[in-house]
């Protein structure tokens, strides 16, 4: 394993997550990048075998010292996070914007620094309907986004504060307020469908 990718590991075991995340460390696809470590971390979760009610989601870490143009270095970094949410939060037209702004602002917080950002937020809609009706009308918020770390100087495999960043959106769209002044929380979310 190259020094540079035992280095950036390192980092990621390093994170210090909030209290409200179990944390842990999953087989990574193996298609995407000759190295690769991949997290799975639920938000208060009864058991880690199956998905968490509040929030679930999912870290990555790539390298290929080949650097793929389209990533712009050596490292690529992929994120899921996903939470339920009350129906009439989902319908709300400025939810995907505000789910993405917690990323950004979560990474910027943490002085993480990166390139070449994109990604997606949903909003996913349900009504159960046969066997399922008795679930109601649902709502669920997904970021899924990719970005190129920036680690240089000192600490140039350092991605600590990456990993940080990722878990604090996770809680954040699970409802639980922001750790880190200056990000703020619209409404609280609470579990269930009704």
């Amino acid at each position: 394993m190259p020094a540079v990718f035992t280095a950036a590991l390192q980092s990621v075991r390093r994170a210090q997550l909030r209290s409200e995340l179990v944390l842990t460390e999953i087989s990574a696809p193996g298609n995407l990048a000759p190295y690769s470590i991949a997290l799975a971390a639920d938000v208060t979760p009864a058991r880690h075998e199956a998905d968490s009610d509040l929030g679930t989601g999912r870290f990555i870490l790539l390298y290929d010292p080949s650097e793929p143009e389209a990533w712009g270095g050596a490292f690529r970094i992929v994120c899921f996070a996903q939470a339920p949410l009350e129906t009439d939060i989902g319908l709300d037209p400025f939810l995907a914007d505000v789910a993405w702004s917690w990323l950004v602002d979560a990474l910027d917080a943490r002085g993480a620094k990166y390139m070449a950002a994109s990604g997606t937020a949903t909003k996913i809609l349900s009504t159960g309907y046969g066997e399922l009706a008795s679930q109601g009308d649902g709502a669920q918020i997904e970021v899924r986004a990719s970005w190129t770390p920036l680690v240089t100087g000192f600490d140039a495999h350092d991605i600590t504060a990456h990993v940080e960043g990722w878990g604090e959106l996770l809680c954040m769209l699970a409802g639980l307020p922001p750790a880190v002044e200056g990000v703020s929380l619209l409404a609280a979310r609470r579990v269930g469908r009704e």
